[in-house]
C-alpha cells in the first residue's frame, strides 16, 4: 500500500520567542515492513543550523535553530511511505519458531545471569516515565499470562482485554495523565492505552516499546476524506527475545489495543511506523527550547491518504 502522510504543526506565542531550538521525530524509518520514498519538511520560520541523526532506538531525528524573534511555528512534514505484508514462507517461519515459547522462558532473557549475555533490548524490560512498574499492572496482566502459556498468545489476549474494557474518549486525558489513572478509571485514547499494557508487559518482566505512527482511516461511506480528519497513533511492540532457553527470533511482534489488531513487525499495511522508544517521551514529534513564549496554543493536523 502506497501512503501520502502530511502531518502539520502550529505554534502561537505569547509573548514573542526571541531564539529557539526543536527537535523533531517526523521521518518515518525503512523498516522490513514499510519504506520511506520522499520525506521532507518545511518550517515557517525558516530553519537554520540543521541537523540530522538517528536517536538511541534507530529514529531519525532532526535538530534546527531559529534565531530570529517570532510569534508563530508552522512545521510541515511531508512522507511518501510504501507499506508490505510480510511474506508468507517467512511469516509461517516465524510464527512456527515461537510455538513453544512460554513468556516465562521469554522473560529470562532480560533477567542476568552470570557469564551470560541477555538480549540486547533487555532496557525495554525495565519501567519508563510515562509506563513504569507497578504491582497493579502486575495483577491486572496475570489473568492473561497463566503459567506455561505461550507469549504471543498472552500478550494478544492482553490486548483484547484492553480493547473491551477500556472505553476510548477523546481528551479525557493529556500527556500528563499517569498510567495508573487510566488503569484505574479504564478510559483514555491510543497513547493511553499503549502504556497500560507496556506497564504490563514491564511489570511481568517482558520488554516492549512504545510505537508513534500513523493509520490510514477511511471516512463514512459516501462521504469524502477530510484534510486533516486522520491523527497519529500509537501501539505497543513486544520484543521476542534472541536469548532464551528455546530457539527464538530477532523480531518483534505489534499490539494495537485500540484497535485490537495484532502481527509481526506491524498491525497492518494500513499502519506506518514513525518512532520507537521506552514511552511517548522518547518520540514526541516535536519538542524544544525557548526564549521567550511563556505562553502558547498547539494545532496539529494529519492526514493519511492512499497514492
Amino acid at each position: 500500500m502506497k501512503l501520502r502522510i502530511h502531518h502539520k504543526t502550529c505554534y502561537q506565542y505569547s509573548p514573542t520567542v526571541a531564539t529557539a531550538q526543536h527537535v523533531a521525530h517526523l521521518e518515518p524509518a525503512t523498516t522490513p515492513c514499510q519504506s520511506c520514498a520522499q520525506h521532507s519538511l518545511i518550517t515557517s520560520p525558516e530553519a537554520t543550523n540543521t541537523s540530522r541523526n538517528i536517536d538511541a532506538f534507530g529514529n531519525y531525528r532532526l535538530y534546527w535553530s531559529l534565531t530570529s524573534p517570532h510569534d508563530t511555528l508552522t512545521v510541515s512534514a511531508v512522507s511518501d511511505i510504501e507499506t508490505f505484508s510480510i511474506e508468507t514462507g517467512r511469516l509461517l517461519e516465524l510464527n512456527k519458531s515461537i510455538q513453544r515459547l512460554t513468556w516465562e522462558n521469554a522473560k529470562t532473557a532480560y533477567q542476568y545471569r552470570a557469564g551470560q549475555a541477555s538480549d540486547e533490548w533487555s532496557g525495554l524490560a525495565y519501567g519508563s516515565h510515562h509506563a513504569p512498574i507497578d504491582l497493579a499492572f502486575r495483577l491486572y496482566a496475570q489473568t492473561s499470562f497463566p503459567a506455561g502459556r505461550n507469549l504471543v498468545e498472552s500478550a494478544r489476549h492482553l490486548m483484547q482485554r484492553i480493547h473491551h474494557e477500556f472505553k476510548y474518549e477523546s481528551l479525557s486525558t493529556d500527556v500528563s495523565t499517569p498510567a495508573l489513572s487510566v488503569l484505574n478509571d479504564k478510559r483514555g485514547v491510543c497513547q493511553d492505552f499503549a502504556h497500560v499494557m507496556l506497564s504490563c508487559l514491564r511489570s511481568l518482566g517482558l520488554a516492549a516499546r512504545y510505537v508513534s505512527g500513523y493509520l490510514l482511516t477511511e471516512p463514512p461511506p459516501g462521504q469524502a476524506r477530510l484534510i486533516g480528519s486522520d491523527a497519529s497513533h500509537a501501539w505497543v511492540s513486544l520484543r521476542i527475545p534472541t536469548q532464551s532457553p528455546i530457539e527464538g527470533t530477532e523480531s518483534w511482534y505489534d499490539f494495537d489495543p485500540t484497535n485490537n489488531r495484532a502481527d509481526w513487525c506491524s498491525p497492518g499495511e494500513d499502519y506506518v511506523r514513525l518512532a520507537v522508544g521506552r514511552d511517548f517521551a522518547d518520540v514526541s514529534p516535536l519538542r524544544g527550547v525557548l526564549q521567550g513564549g511563556t505562553n502558547h496554543t498547539l494545532a496539529v493536523s494529519v492526514t493519511v491518504e492512499p497514492l
